[in-house]
């Protein structure tokens, strides 16, 4: 079953809700965890520029675990369901300007269902 949008809804409170993953696992678990690679400081400093860009209708939270750990750090931008790993800050900036300022996507950024590892990290990984 799927959720739809219902003609009695009320409006959406915000037009983008960021969720990045700060969950933290035991030290030397096989699928590490977002906050070892650095996603509340990551949050904090998007929390921080969407805030200087104005983007008032965004809202940026910590998340629990987003199950994406080995991808990480992970977000995921609401409504349209789009994820992401955001290892440094300049990928942050980018996701900011690129989806939430115009609109657009960060492709090679943006992780999909089947991913192992982001697309630009497989070659370090091996």
């Amino acid at each position: 079953m799927s959720v739809r949008e219902k003609s009695t809804d009320p409006a959406p409170y915000y037009e983008a809700h960021v969720f990045c993953c700060t969950n933290r696992r035991p030290a030397g678990h096989p699928r590490g965890c977002c906050a070892d690679k650095g996603s509340e400081a990551l949050r904090d400093y998007m929390k921080d520029r969407a805030k200087a860009l104005g983007l008032k209708k965004v809202r940026i939270n910590s998340a629990g675990c987003l199950d994406r750990c080995e991808l990480g750090p992970s977000m995921v931008i609401y409504p349209e369901g789009v994820w992401y790993s955001v290892p440094t800050r300049e990928d942050v900036d980018e996701v900011l300007q690129k989806h939430l300022v115009e609109g657009g996507r960060v492709d090679r950024l943006m992780l999909q269902t089947a991913d192992k590892l982001p697309k630009d990290r497989v070659k370090a990984a091996e």
